[in-house]
């Protein structure tokens, strides 16, 4: 709930802001006028801002930040000068007793108006969207020190000029911008426009982070992380999500073409994420910091019954625009249930059907498996165990490699893995079956290699394996971190004439009648290294596959509930989930697979 929730808030934000800043093009233009000016620009501008989400946080925040700082010592100087200028005594107005004088006076009104009040707080939440990109406690420092006294000292001074220009009330413009001393009108303007650019690119990286956080939990369909810092590991930017939230801004704003209905839409977007935040603290104070109940009741009960009242207030606009947020909340609620759902019971079907070690290794005889010269690479992202997708190949299709390599690739939440510590070999059975587990690390920034360096690695890796494997004679399913791949050389024999015995011996050869002969595969093995025969000939038919070609063995699921399933579960899983999967993105991993040489396997799931 809270994830969708922050995404259809952030969008309004980004929206709502630049909107508000350009609008204040209006108090010198006619009426009839700004309608036509102020959509084009507003519309340049989020496409300018979206454009810029490529080069990354820091870059963009290094840019922004002065400007951030400039707008609120700008609001602030002309919050005290409203202040001394119009009522000095505006400061009575920080006490909570005139808000229950207000409410008691105004009452229905007064209630209904809330939804507006309530924009007097949004925009700061947007310094807790990049907690991701920064520390807590510089956030504390910034928020106390400098954005909430700006924030009291702004309002206090459009309160003040208000409380003297009661004609304020029939006027449709700004109430900021009219409190601006005209002189400075215009440089505060291009300044506001700045600020709100930089606002909402806070907003936009905070969307960035919580989509990864639902991918992560299996709660959003997969998409293309691009990390854009080689230090900070949250500072990220994803393509497919900011030209969504680009598409849903423009159309947005065409739609509703001005502040109003983007008031009430942000406004209940804003409370709601509030009360569901004060709902989930409530669970933190008692299950994490394992306080009484009675505390977590009383957070519960004062700050929950505060923002009941908001979001009752803001709920009598719905038809006024504040439909809008609720039903894009609604529509990525339908995709984070569908996809979790499907997800979950793909684990739960690929758990279930996880092939044991010893049926395995029974199956050559009642089968009578032919193993086929090469090296079969098959990608799974089970850590132990065989996957269901390799027994459907085996049974169909009784033939294998003479080499066979279960490939797991992982990603971890560092910025770079070190290449000694990228590779953990394991064996699986027997020697003489030649199956072996791999598990390959990649930190966030490391760029994966080509197919032929990345071959040459792996082979490396299992040859070391295979020379220090003595210890792991009966360790059938223990893996061993491979600090230095045994060093690999491609023999040309046209130009050395290398034998097995590794003499070199050249030889006169005509290009024209003798056809190339392929590559030959050898290890160079430490000098004064004693070696047993076992091992030597393991490594040999691993230099003979080498020799024979590596192929790429990825599976493909599909999803399909069982017959007799509710009609509920049908759509969800045969309609919706494969949609879902069909849109989204596959593993890293398999996107640099050689199309060659790469066999899919294609399974279908009975859920």
């Amino acid at each position: 709930m809270r994830w969708h929730d922050w995404y259809s808030l952030m969008s309004y934000y980004s929206l709502f802001a630049v909107f508000s800043a350009v609008s204040g093009l209006e108090l010198s233009m006619a009426n009839n006028q700004h309608q036509y000016i102020l959509l084009p620009i507003t519309c340049v501008i989020l496409v300018f801002l979206f454009t810029l989400q490529h080069f990354g946080t820091h870059r963009v925040g290094f840019l922004f930040a002065p400007i951030v700082c400039l707008w609120l010592l700008t609001i602030s100087i002309i919050g005290v000068y409203n202040i001394f200028c119009w009522n000095p005594h505006v400061y009575q107005a920080l006490s909570p007793y005139y808000t229950y004088k207000f409410l008691q006076k105004t009452q229905t009104g007064g209630w209904m108006s809330l939804g507006g009040i309530l924009l007097c707080v949004t925009g700061s939440e947007a310094m807790y969207a990049d907690l991701g990109h920064f520390t807590q406690s510089s956030i504390k420092m910034a928020f106390t020190l400098l954005v909430y006294p700006a924030l009291v000292l702004a309002y206090m001074g459009q309160a003040a000029y208000i409380s003297r220009h009661h004609d304020f009330e029939n006027s449709n413009h700004i109430g900021f911008y009219v409190s601006v001393p005209e002189k400075t009108r215009w440089p505060v303007l291009g300044i506001a426009i700045l600020a709100a650019v930089a606002g909402s690119q806070a907003v936009i990286t905070g969307t960035f982070s919580i989509i990864k956080q639902c991918s992560s939990l299996n709660c959003f369909p997969r998409v293309k992380i691009v990390h854009t810092s080689s230090t900070v590991h949250g500072q990220i930017y994803i393509p497919e999500i900011n030209w969504i939230l680009m598409v849903l801004c423009l159309a947005v704003t065409i739609g509703f073409r001005d502040t109003k209905h983007l008031t009430n839409a942000q406004g209940l977007a804003v409370i709601t994420v509030m009360l569901v935040t004060t709902c989930l603290m409530s669970l933190v104070i008692l299950l994490c910091w394992n306080k009484s109940i009675v505390y977590a009741v009383s957070f519960l009960a004062f700050f929950g019954a505060i923002e009941v009242l908001y979001f009752s207030a803001s709920l009598v606009k719905f038809h006024e625009g504040a439909w809008v947020p609720i039903v894009l909340s609604f529509i990525f609620m339908i995709v984070m249930c569908v996809w979790h759902y499907g997800t979950r019971k793909k684990y739960e079907f690929d758990v279930q059907n996880k092939v044991s070690i010893s049926w395995f290794l029974n199956i050559g005889p009642s089968l009578g498996i032919v193993r086929v010269r090469g090296i079969g690479l098959i990608h799974t992202e089970l850590m132990s165990g065989i996957p269901a997708i390799f027994s459907h190949f085996v049974t169909n299709l009784p033939a294998f490699h003479q080499v066979l390599v279960f490939l797991c690739v992982k990603s971890v939440s560092v910025p770079h893995v070190q290449p000694e510590e990228r590779f953990l070999v394991g064996r699986i059975g027997p020697k003489k079956y030649r199956l072996y587990r791999v598990v390959v690390r990649y930190g966030y920034r490391d760029v994966q290699k080509d197919d032929i360096q990345f071959e040459k690695d792996l082979v490396s890796s299992i040859a070391e394996f295979i020379r220090c494997a003595d210890s792991n004679q009966n360790g059938y399913e223990r893996l061993s971190s491979i600090s230095k791949g045994l060093p690999l050389q491609e023999d040309d024999g046209e130009l050395d004439g290398s034998d097995s015995s590794g003499s070199s011996t050249r030889k006169e050869i005509n290009p024209n009648t003798i056809a190339p002969k392929p590559k030959r595969v050898r290890f160079v093995l430490p000098k004064d290294t004693k070696i047993d025969k076992e091992a030597r000939d393991e490594l040999q038919e691993l230099m003979q596959a080498r020799e024979a070609g590596m192929s790429f063995i990825t599976g493909r699921s599909y999803m399909k509930a069982k017959s007799g399933s509710g009609l509920i579960k049908q759509i969800v899983i045969n309609i919706g989930y494969e949609f879902l999967r069909r849109n989204s993105r596959g593993p890293a991993f398999t996107t640099n697979l050689p199309h060659v040489s790469t066999v899919e396997v294609g399974m279908v799931c009975q859920v």
